[in-house]
């Protein structure tokens, strides 16, 4: 999933500070799993600027609404009725929300409310790990389904940097060398005579170091 988390406040408010009426958008997807971004999260956005516009002295509305996917037209378009009228949508989902809202009200100003961060599995209650870095061109059969490009620190490919202890990365004791983890788990199968082979370059232009990507199902008419 995708994980973000909620810029400071006082960034929010520099920038609603700005707009009379605001719509403050959540999305239930990602963010709400992350209990950052959902119609919960929005709500509590909405109230706080509501508050300190009141104690600022600043006039407007903030208005708040909460879609399924900020990542789909037909999402984002079943809230045109709210955008009407607004000044600002506000919106917390990952960065592609407000970017579609951008895209779907080219006369409305929208600023995220989020940094988007990762791409990360649940590790435990309210805790979130990067596992994928989007590549494009995924190679973790041959890594015991681990993937070193967004788990090591320094995205090498055929082996370890050196630098770990005692199967830890050396940027933290908090964090395992990757690569002790393939090494672990390729010689759970006895297949860790593996890592004796050298792989080639990879094709970086799958990755978004070749511009932006776009996926078409074939056989499907847009």
């Amino acid at each position: 999933m995708i994980t973000a988390e909620r810029k400071p406040f006082e960034q929010i408010k520099a920038v609603t500070d700005q707009f009379e009426n605001i719509l403050v958008v959540g999305c239930n997807t990602c963010v709400a799993v992350c209990l950052t971004g959902g119609e919960k999260e929005a709500e509590q956005l909405a109230s706080q600027l509501r508050l300190q516009r009141q104690n600022d002295g600043v006039g407007g509305t903030v208005e708040t609404v909460t879609v399924l996917r900020q990542c789909e037209n037909e999402y984002v378009d079943s809230v045109a009725a709210q955008v009407e009228g607004k000044d600002l949508i506000l919106s917390t989902a990952c960065s592609i929300g407000p970017q579609l809202f951008a895209d779907r009200f080219p006369k409305v100003r929208v600023a995220p409310a989020m940094n988007t961060n990762m791409l990360g599995v649940v590790k435990q209650h309210h805790v979130w790990t990067e596992y994928c870095a989007a590549c494009g061109d995924c190679g973790i059969f041959n890594t015991g389904g681990i993937c070193p490009i967004v788990r090591c620190a320094k995205t090498l490919l055929n082996g370890p940097c050196g630098g770990s202890q005692g199967g830890r990365c050396e940027i933290s004791p908090d964090v395992p060398c990757v690569w002790q983890l393939i090494y672990d788990k390729l010689a759970s199968f006895g297949l860790e005579g593996n890592l004796s082979r050298i792989g080639g370059p990879k094709n970086w232009s799958k990755s978004s170091s070749g511009g932006p990507r776009t996926m078409k199902k074939e056989g499907f008419e847009p």
